[in-house]
């Protein structure tokens, strides 16, 4: 039986989750888990996974893929001689989207060991995500039933329920893959021209002469275009306003009081009437910022306290067992499935099937409790015991503990917001400072403490990304009618492929350009060093860190989110101005009245921006590859064919590229 069910209204509520009859049915036999649908995820995973890393060094920010993921499923899978299903467009969805979780988990984390001096090799980075990775995977999979199936309308899994509605539409037809092979295009050409061929600057700035050191400026760059279009207008403005305190404020402010002083101020080791604005942000100004985004991290942690506590109360007791029996197979299958659609019912059917012993539905397996808790148990002795992981059974049973903790939270806080306002940072930083308190009681203050309090954060953060993925990945999946336990056989090949890939981005990029850098701030991971070398050597300059909290704190109680107005602060000025530009086009694009236009140009808008993102990101690595091996300088042509009007040249060729994301969001789709 192949039949399907279109999700309609159920899909979001109306229906319990026993009761929700999913697009696939769940009798019908149909090509899933192939070669194919792996091969095309991996690449995917690959793809969105290294330009996620390369965006998020840059500016702290990574921006999700799965909903670009599913649009490129449905794409590149047309390409074959027979049509793929819509569940093999959903594995590649699944597989591909995971790469972009562990670039998150990564590069706020594993790059504070270069920072505060530590080289990783890759094969330690690798491990690292390797244990993250599968332990977001395996402590997501008991949370299933009771988070996709028996609060189905209650949690709405924003973009999982998106994704589904892309499988749908790609399975009837549709046209939105247009606009992010579009996107990838353009994003791709446009930054080859800029930062390959240089024909024109994609860094422009202007100084003040009245207010010495103020700088503002903007980085011409397609990712930071489709950046700000993703978050927003108000993110936007709120991370542009952090910039220009920093940049229009702070900075002058340091360098008129600091000009006539002879004798260097910590924690800069030369005199502040020698350094340029750049020298003031790196020895004074991102140690404000640092502090303004701790505070905004645990201030977001502080907030999701009680939703943290009611998740974990509920999914302990759900995985405890504490659940009325079911009662005789299949009379309670039978019941199950007389739901909403007459054909539905998910775990009612499939627990009556395993108690009766007669049937168990394709749409209710997982993977085995066994195999979770023996494969927890696994990964934990890899971490105590493998010479490429530098910490001991005390942090090895930290990491498991952190690890279910907070994957258990984080699983449902995505179900309620979304993966974009999920608390990483925040949890993130309540794991370092757990571990360094009780590292510092038990006097492992040395390097070796330091390292080992950074690998507990790292990898119980790989383990929270990837759990939220995973989270609204299997919400597509019991949507579409995919089934369970290949889909996360599907997210451990995603992981599993991805982490090589990526920790080697993140060295090259080190390489090449220098983490923690004004090229490459890193912010989280430069605060997470902060964290750990603050609290077990006491050593930072805590009065600018301070400083950072208390102008936070400000913020907040003017009402203004302030985790995004901190990272602007730390941030460079010029990465925040084009996000800001990328955001007007979302506010310019939104002015109607029809909810339905609205929706649907936030839609086109986002998958343009996303091919930006992608085709901007990629290409950016590659021209970072030219310069480490020397290429760069023999194909550069320059912008001397520009004369004085280099920088002119390339902000009219900005305003073209987002007058393009304003034609692609505001143009209506075909049959409409």
């Amino acid at each position: 039986m192949s039949e399907k069910r279109c999700l309609g209204p159920d899909a979001y509520g109306g229906c319990k989750g026993g009761e929700y009859g999913p697009y696939v049915h769940h009798t019908a036999s149909m090509p899933e888990f192939t070669l194919r649908s792996i091969l095309i995820g991996v690449l995917v995973g690959i793809v969105f996974g290294a330009a996620n890393a390369y965006l998020g060094l840059q500016v702290g920010i990574t921006v999700s893929a799965s909903i670009p993921a599913a649009v490129i499923a449905v794409s590149l899978t047309r390409a074959f001689r027979r049509k793929p299903s819509v569940l093999e467009n959903n594995m590649v969805q699944t597989v591909g989207s995971a790469g972009e979780s562990l670039a998150g988990g990564i590069i706020f984390t594993i790059p504070a060991l270069i920072v505060l001096g530590f080289m990783p090799q890759i094969s330690r980075i690798f491990i690292l995500s390797i244990v993250g990775g599968l332990l977001g995977v395996l402590f997501m999979i008991p949370l299933r039933k009771y988070l996709m199936v028996r609060e189905h309308g209650k949690l709405p899994f924003p973009e999982g329920t998106a994704c589904a509605e892309v499988l749908v539409a790609g399975d009837t037809g549709g046209e939105q893959i247009r606009r992010v092979m579009t996107g990838v295009g353009l994003g791709a050409v446009y930054t080859f021209l800029m930062q390959g061929l240089a024909l024109w600057p994609y860094r422009v700035s202007w100084s003040f002469r009245r207010a010495s050191g103020a700088t503002i400026g903007a980085d011409l760059k397609a990712a930071l275009l489709g950046v700000g279009f993703v978050i927003g207008p108000r993110i936007a403005g709120v991370m542009l306003a952090g910039g220009a305190l920093g940049w229009l404020v702070l900075i002058p402010m340091i360098k008129l009081f600091g000009e006539g002083m002879q004798t260097p101020i910590f924690p800069a080791e030369v005199t502040i009437a020698s350094m340029g604005p750049s020298d003031i942000w790196d020895n004074y100004i991102r140690y404000i910022g640092a502090g303004a985004v701790a505070f905004g991290g645990i201030v977001t942690l502080i907030r999701a306290i009680p939703t943290m506590a009611s998740s974990f109360g509920e999914a302990f007791r759900e995985m405890l067992g504490k659940r009325k029996a079911t009662g005789a197979g299949g009379a309670a299958g039978a019941a199950a499935d007389a739901g909403c659609t007459g054909s539905g019912g998910d775990d009612g059917g499939a627990a009556a099937g395993a108690s009766g012993g007669e049937y168990r539905k394709r749409t209710t397996i997982d993977i085995p409790l066994q195999y979770v808790a023996g494969g927890a148990i696994v990964l934990g002795l890899i971490t105590w015991l493998s010479p490429g992981v530098p910490v001991n059974a005390l942090g090895a049973l930290l990491i498991v503990i952190f690890s279910f903790f907070f994957v258990t939270v984080a699983s449902r806080i995505v179900g309620l917001v979304g993966s974009s306002s999920m608390p990483a940072s925040g949890m993130t930083i309540a794991t370092l400072l757990g571990t360094s308190v009780i590292f510092l009681a038990m006097g492992w203050t040395g390097p070796a403490g330091m390292i080992a309090a950074i690998t507990v954060g790292a990898v119980v953060c790989i383990a929270i990304c990837i759990s939220s993925d995973t989270s609204q990945d299997l919400k597509t999946g019991f949507l579409i009618g995919a089934t369970p336990w290949r889909q996360q056989l599907g997210e451990v090949i995603g992981v599993l492929s991805s982490a090589i890939f990526i920790g080697w981005v993140v060295l090259f990029l080190h390489e090449t350009y220098g983490i923690g850098s004004e090229e490459l701030p890193a912010p989280q991971a430069v605060l997470m060093s902060m964290v750990v070398k603050g609290v077990l050597t006491m050593s930072l300059p805590w009065t600018l860190v301070l400083i950072g909290a208390l102008i936070a704190a400000c913020v907040e109680l003017l009402g203004v989110p302030s985790l995004p107005f901190a990272v602007g602060l730390y941030l460079p000025v010029r990465l925040s101005t084009p996000i800001m530009v990328g955001g007007l086009v979302r506010l310019f694009s939104e002015r109607v009245k029809d909810e339905r236009l609205r929706q649907e140009r936030r839609e086109n808008g986002v998958l343009m921006s996303s091919g930006l993102i992608a085709g901007g990101a990629i290409v950016g690595l590659l021209v970072a590859w030219f310069d480490n091996i020397g290429l760069t300088e023999r194909i550069s042509i320059g912008s001397t064919w520009a004369g004085g009007y280099s920088s002119l040249v390339g902000i009219v060729l900005f305003g073209l590229l987002t007058w393009s994301l304003v034609r692609s969001a505001t143009r209506r789709r075909t049959g409409r």
